[in-house]
C-alpha cells in the first residue's frame, strides 16, 4: 500500500474512534461499534501484524456486550420502577428527540418521555414521575457503561499496539 494511502486509512479510523467516543454520549451514533470499526480499520491497515486475532476478538466481545448492556440498562431503569409498555417506547422516543436539542435534550428527553408515555397508559403524576426518573437514571448507568468500555478498548488496542 502506498504511504499517502496508509495514512489515509490510519485517519479514517482516528474519525471512526474518535466518532465512537461521541457516539457513546449522543444516541444517534453507534458509539461503541464505531469505536471497534476505527480499531479493526487500524489493525487491518498494519496487516494485524500488532493487533491480532485475539485482542480483536475481545474488543468485539466488548462492544457486543456494552451495546447489549446499554440497551438491558435503559429497560432496566424504566421496568425496575413499573413502567408501562407506553412508558417504555415513550422513553425510547425521548432519547432520539432530544439528541436534536443539546445536552440538555439528552438528559431531558428519556425523563420526559417516559413520563408522558406512563401518563398516556393512565398512570398517576406520581407513578409517571418514577418511570421518568427510573428511565432517566437508565440512560445514564448505559452511557457510563458505554464510556467506560470504549475507554478499557483503547487501553487494549493501545496495549496491544505497543507490545503486540
Amino acid at each position: 500500500m502506498p504511504p499517502g494511502l496508509e495514512i489515509l486509512w490510519y485517519v479514517l479510523a482516528a474519525l471512526l474512534i474518535v466518532a465512537g467516543f461521541a457516539g457513546t454520549v449522543v444516541p444517534a451514533l453507534p458509539g461503541v461499534p464505531l469505536v471497534f470499526a476505527g480499531m479493526l480499520l487500524a489493525a487491518w491497515v498494519d496487516g494485524f501484524t500488532h493487533v491480532g486475532t485475539v485482542t480483536l476478538v475481545i474488543l468485539g466481545v466488548l462492544a457486543l456486550l456494552a451495546t447489549l448492556l446499554d440497551f438491558i440498562a435503559g429497560m432496566l431503569g424504566a421496568k425496575r420502577v413499573g413502567a408501562s409498555r407506553r412508558a417504555l417506547v415513550g422513553a425510547a422516543i425521548g432519547t432520539v428527540v432530544g439528541m436534536f436539542f443539546g445536552i440538555p435534550g439528552l438528559l431531558l428527553g428519556p425523563f420526559l418521555g417516559a413520563l408522558i408515555g406512563e401518563l398516556g397508559a393512565g398512570g398517576s403524576v406520581s407513578r409517571a414521575t418514577s418511570v421518568g426518573v427510573g428511565a432517566w437514571l437508565g440512560f445514564i448507568v448505559g452511557t457510563v457503561v458505554k464510556l467506560g468500555v470504549s475507554f478499557a478498548m483503547l487501553g487494549i488496542f493501545v496495549l496491544a499496539l505497543l507490545f503486540g
